[in-house]
C-alpha cells in the first residue's frame, strides 16, 4: 500500500498545527477536493517566502480561474463563514498579542 500523501490525516505535514491550535484559536481548512486549494496553497507558499513576482502569477491564475464562474455564490452561507472567520483570526490575533 502506497504511503498516504504529505500533508494528509494519515500522514501530517512535519508544520501541521491541528494539534498545537488553542482551544479558542479560529482555523480554516482548505481540503484537495476544492478546485482552488492547490493554487491558494502556492500562493500562500510565495507570499511567506516574500517571491511577489510568483505571488502576482499565481493570482492571476486564481482570478483566470474563477473569472467564469466563481466556485459558489457570494450569497453562499459558506462564504459568508469564511469571512467571518478571516474576522475572527484578526481579532484573535489582536487578543493575543505577545
Amino acid at each position: 500500500m502506497a504511503k498516504a500523501p504529505v500533508g494528509s490525516k494519515s500522514n501530517p505535514s512535519e508544520f501541521d498545527v491541528l494539534e498545537k491550535l488553542e482551544a479558542d484559536e479560529p482555523y480554516f481548512v482548505i481540503r484537495a477536493h476544492d478546485p482552488l486549494s492547490s493554487a491558494l496553497v502556492e500562493l500562500h507558499a510565495y507570499i511567506g517566502a516574500g517571491q511577489s513576482g510568483a505571488a502576482h502569477n499565481k493570482l492571476a491564475e486564481i482570478m483566470a480561474m474563477t473569472s467564469a464562474k466563481a466556485p459558489r455564490p457570494a450569497s453562499s452561507p459558506k462564504y459568508r463563514e469564511t469571512f467571518a472567520i478571516s474576522l475572527a483570526m484578526e481579532q484573535w490575533r489582536e487578543n493575543h498579542e505577545e
